[in-house]
């Protein structure tokens, strides 16, 4: 693997928040960068990606710079110039007082309404003057829907299910995907109570994401896995005919990813092992026009903070060689990409960051980028 550094980093003067900076073209030996942009500026995003029917893309984000400390909602953002620029649409989850909405999954239903699936915490003063909350417990998943390519929404409080005796909220991440029967999935996430373990399962919705259901569960932190503490933010991908793969976020054990698999439309899964190294995390799997799957990922090894990929030529089997798309972020707190290929054959990712050699504050960025 190669990484890059910057070089003949330019500025514009002023920074707006539906303005995007623009950084000079890098490249290594497998991956060439065309562009850069800071794309919204001052939030802490956690981007989720979707492309609605007529080609704009939507980024579903959490609207404050802050890990949840803060009471914020979750906003969509759109761009229908492949990444160049973003513009507000509106708000998919607006918070109650003393929480925030931060946690989402996003993605088409089959009309083409914009689905958003978001949970977050309800907060408490923490009694200092940094102007942050404290994080008090999870708050029930809520359903929100678009007609109008995410301007205007309608949000059900009870379609999603409640926490399981004895665990926390369901937290929802990734994407919306449509099974093999016809029906939506979608993953999420909960932890015991006494923070053992970590599960991971999925929900099947039959009447086009308005309400749904717990189908099955993929990692239960106990036997059905090698890691006894479990998994959390997974992001999935339907390959065909019911066969399905995933890229699961241990809670422990140096917190790599692990593939999974499922043959039966989603109803059992099994791990297949290691996807990526320690502090390698979370990642997103599209399908690019040539048939290969792309998995992007956060890369959080100390030196290369930034943005990774890899891709699978056999739907998932196997995965190449680890190609590093940004080098150059500020910390670990970086991260959460999501990509997806433009008319042009380049690739689109967004990721967020706290900062990095140019740009000081949360953000979520944009890389539009392709292999030599």
């Amino acid at each position: 693997m190669r990484v890059f550094t910057f070089k003949n980093i330019f500025f514009p003067l002023l920074a707006l928040l539906h303005t995007s900076i623009c950084f000079a073209e890098q490249e290594n030996d497998s991956v060439e960068i065309l562009k850069r942009y800071i794309s919204i500026d001052n939030v802490c995003a956690w981007p989720n990606l979707t492309t609605l029917k007529d080609g704009t893309q939507i980024a579903t984000i959490f609207n404050k710079p802050s890990h949840g400390r803060m009471q914020g909602d979750v906003e969509c953002w759109a761009s229908v110039d492949g990444g160049k620029f973003w513009q507000k649409r509106g708000t998919a989850a607006p918070h109650k007082p003393m929480t925030n909405r931060m946690n989402v999954a996003a993605g088409l239903a089959d009309n083409g309404d914009l689905i958003v699936i978001a949970s977050g915490w309800s907060l408490k003063e923490s009694g200092k003057q940094d102007g942050l909350f404290n994080l008090m417990s999870i708050i029930r998943a809520w359903v929100s829907r678009s007609k109008d390519g995410g301007k205007s929404w309608k949000v059900d409080e009870k379609a999603f299910p409640a926490a399981e005796t004895g665990f926390t909220g369901y937290i929802p991440f990734g994407d919306i995907l449509k099974a093999n029967d016809g029906s939506l999935r979608v993953l999420a996430y909960n932890q015991s109570n006494d923070k053992a373990i970590n599960t991971v399962s999925m929900f099947k919705s039959n009447d086009d994401g308005r309400t749904w259901k717990w189908f099955a569960r993929m990692s239960d932190g106990k036997n059905a896995t090698a890691f006894t503490s479990g998994h959390n933010e997974t992001a999935f991908f339907h390959t065909g005919n019911g066969k399905w793969i995933a890229s699961a976020r241990r809670w422990k054990e140096g917190q790599a990813m692990d593939l999974f698999s499922s043959d039966n439309d989603g109803k059992t899964w099994r791990m297949e092992g290691p996807l990526t190294g320690a502090n390698q995390h979370p990642g997103h799997i599209t399908r690019l026009k040539n048939g290969d799957l792309l998995l992007t990922f956060g890369n959080r090894k100390k030196g290369v903070n930034g943005v990774a990929v890899k891709t699978s030529k056999d739907n998932g089997k196997t995965w190449g060689e680890t190609e590093q798309i940004l080098d150059d972020l500020a910390s670990f707190d970086c991260g959460y990409p999501a990509s997806v290929q433009l008319e042009d054959n380049s690739i689109m990712t967004v990721y967020y960051a706290n900062a990095n050699a140019v740009h000081q504050r949360y953000h979520m960025g944009t890389v539009i980028w392709r292999f030599k």
